[in-house]
């Protein structure tokens, strides 16, 4: 158990709000599916907008919700050997991966992601299939806004960890 540090205590609590929300996307989601599969197989009417809008939501939910699945631990890492090593190791292995991995990937997702939708907003850009759905930029801010917001998981994360290992040796708690 990681303690709370000032910059947690503020960041943490928006990011369990985001990932609440973000779970109400899964519902829409399902909605849309079986309301495309109805219309496919029962009434043979196929719908673009359906298909273009089922990648738009999964997209929006695993984006927005890896921020508040990091924060709350949920994150998928290699348990089998995570889980025998000491609580200090594992801070130690964390507060690396953290600051050597996950803080550069996102960093250079934000990058390269800004130029990618300011280019798409100033085109225009619209689905290529006929009857897709307009204003492909919207989405494409999605990919910006999620990595920004694990990259504040990441630094909230890193101050907990920091915390856990300035106190001291931790391997007999």
């Amino acid at each position: 158990m990681l303690p709370d540090t000032a910059f947690s205590r503020v960041i943490d609590p928006w990011l369990i709000r985001i990932g609440k929300w973000t779970s109400v996307l899964w519902v829409i989601l399902l909605i849309v599916i079986v309301s495309n599969v109805l219309l496919r197989y029962a009434f043979d009417m196929g719908r673009i907008e359906f298909e273009e809008i089922q990648w738009h939501l999964y997209s929006m939910g695993f984006l927005l919700g890896m921020s508040s699945a990091y924060q709350a631990d949920a994150h998928i890492r290699v348990d089998v050997l995570h889980e025998r090593f000491s609580p200090s190791l594992q801070a130690w292995l964390e507060l690396y991966g953290i600051v050597l991995f996950l803080i550069p990937f996102t960093l250079l997702v934000l990058i390269f992601s800004v130029p990618f939708v300011i280019a798409s907003f100033e085109l225009g850009e619209i689905s290529q299939a006929p009857g897709g759905l307009p204003f492909r930029w919207a989405i494409k801010a999605v990919l910006p806004i999620g990595f920004f917001l694990l990259l504040l998981a990441a630094c909230s994360r890193l101050t907990r960890v920091w915390a856990f290992l300035s106190v001291g040796d931790r391997d007999g708690a």
